[in-house]
């Protein structure tokens, strides 16, 4: 397998993503901007969590398409950030046509950061609103990974948390993306060592290029949690965005959302608990201009499995230090 140009989810053709943060809040917004309406699911598979406008993206129901997705920091004060959106795509004369309405449809989802060392003193409202129309103005191709956007704030079992990016392109020429705002209560390395859990997947250095430990560490299966660490362990959550250019049903992206999740199980351990959030949306922008076989569905399941592990890896090993961090980095 090879990465696309930018190994990042914006190598799948449709898509650019904005960051909007506040380094004093330790919190910030990550948007996914559709050029056009794109076909989209979820999956759900934490026990924790916040979510906007995800109904509808059950392939049971009406609207097929959607104009963006949210990822943000500040639990359900996050939520705002999708207002925020919905704004400035409104003064695109973006939205789904109802009568001479047209109404921005931007599911959301957010993650858990109240508690790691950031000022949350923002008086009436919260700034999640404004934080999501300034990542939407800044939407583009290239983007910033570890701590920004959503990643801002993020957490892990021992380590800052961030946001990260990886793609794929398989031999049949479809492109696949990730993208995920790590905030687990789990870890993603290797007890003990610097190993990322998902070194099987990595592609060159992109997270550091050390591989798996020379032996398995004897502890590999002890779970080592936030709770274990006597960190905050009270909201957790990995959220996250797989795409695709092919073209796909409503259903086959929430086959393909369900299959992105195993990267979760393989980056991060342990994963999909009762305190964490984890879900996945999944984008199908189409724009390759192929449907795919079922051979090749399962070849691109593969590929959303091990491009999302790749993204979490991504997302610790990009973290950068900030002042009052309660956690160091992986880089340090």
């Amino acid at each position: 397998m090879k990465t696309g140009p930018r190994n990042l989810i914006t190598d799948v053709a449709g898509l650019s993503v904005g960051n909007a943060e506040d380094p004093h809040l330790k919190s910030g917004v990550t948007v996914i901007l559709c050029d056009r309406p794109a076909t989209a699911a979820v999956h759900v598979m934490g026990g924790a969590p916040g979510t906007r406008e995800t109904d509808l993206l059950e392939p049971h129901n009406s609207v097929q398409e959607i104009d963006a997705v949210v990822l943000s920091g500040g639990s359900a004060f996050g939520l705002d950030a999708a207002s925020g959106v919905q704004a400035a795509l409104r003064e695109q004369r973006r939205g789904f046509a109802v009568g001479p309405a047209l109404v921005p449809i931007v599911p959301a989802a957010i993650l858990f950061d109240l508690l790691n060392g950031g000022n949350k003193d923002w008086g009436l409202y919260p700034p999640y609103r404004e934080l999501g129309y300034a990542a939407t103005r800044a939407a583009a191709a290239t983007f910033a990974t570890g701590s920004h956007g959503a990643g801002t704030g993020a957490l892990t079992a021992g380590l800052k948390g961030g946001l990260g990016s990886a793609s794929t392109v398989l031999e049949n020429g479809i492109t696949i993306g990730a993208l995920a705002a790590v905030n687990a209560l789990g870890s993603a390395t290797w007890p003990g060592t610097h190993h990322f859990r998902a070194a099987g997947f990595e592609i060159g250095d992109e997270f550091g290029g050390l591989g798996f430990p020379a032996s398995v560490p004897a502890e590999a299966d002890a779970i080592r949690t936030k709770l274990d660490l006597g960190q905050p362990a009270d909201g957790n959550t990995t959220i996250a965005v797989i795409a695709t250019d092919a073209i796909l049903t409503k259903a086959e992206a929430k086959r393909l959302a369900i299959a992105a999740h195993d990267g979760f199980a393989h980056a991060l351990w342990p994963s999909h608990t009762p305190m964490d959030g984890d879900l996945i949306f999944a984008l199908a922008t189409g724009r390759s201009g192929r449907t795919i076989s079922a051979e090749e569905f399962i070849a691109l399941s593969a590929a959303a499995c091990s491009t999302m592990a790749r993204a979490i890896a991504r997302g610790v090993h990009d973290a950068t230090p900030a002042l009052g961090d309660l956690l160091p980095c992986w880089r340090t």
